[in-house]
């Protein structure tokens, strides 16, 4: 069976969509704050399949105006060395897809990770973008506002 759609009825699914992913995403945060008791800012965004260690969630403290992008992973421990770590993302710091945060990293306010980016060691400067493995800085000095976004 074939369904006709109209370009009418399309904003309204889109809309619709929007609103139940939305709703996720608000319900997460909440399970994230108040049943793993991890520190997270107002106004932050977590994918729903971003990995945020929670062996550790005491350990981790994310600022306000962030945004953790899918498949990204904030580590709280290292299981070789069996030691639980603080991790701490700042506030308006961008996660990119499938970056890794390792246990004990500090990255301070207004940074941008790249996507695929192997944080190793912390991030002291604010307005730079990093990127590699291990991430390194690729740009500075640049002008970061909410949820990472670059301003012109």
């Amino acid at each position: 069976m074939r369904v006709n759609m109209s370009k009418a009825s399309q904003p309204k699914m889109v809309s619709l969509r929007n609103k139940v992913r939305n709703t996720l995403v608000e319900i997460n945060l909440f399970i994230l704050r108040k049943i793993f008791k991890i520190t997270i800012g107002v106004d932050t965004i977590v994918s729903l399949k971003a990995f945020l260690d929670k062996t550790n969630p005491k350990g981790l403290s994310i600022g306000s105006h962030s945004y953790i992008a899918a498949e990204a992973m904030v580590l709280t421990h290292d299981y070789i060395n069996k030691k639980h770590c603080r991790t701490t993302i700042g506030d308006n710091v961008f996660l990119g897809a499938r970056c890794i945060v390792l246990p004990g990293v500090t990255i301070v306010s207004n940074v941008v990770v790249a996507a695929g980016a192997v944080v190793t060691k912390d991030v002291l400067q604010s307005n730079v973008i990093v990127a590699g493995n291990p991430a390194e800085i690729v740009s500075s000095d640049l002008k970061i506002g909410r949820h990472g976004q670059k301003m012109h």
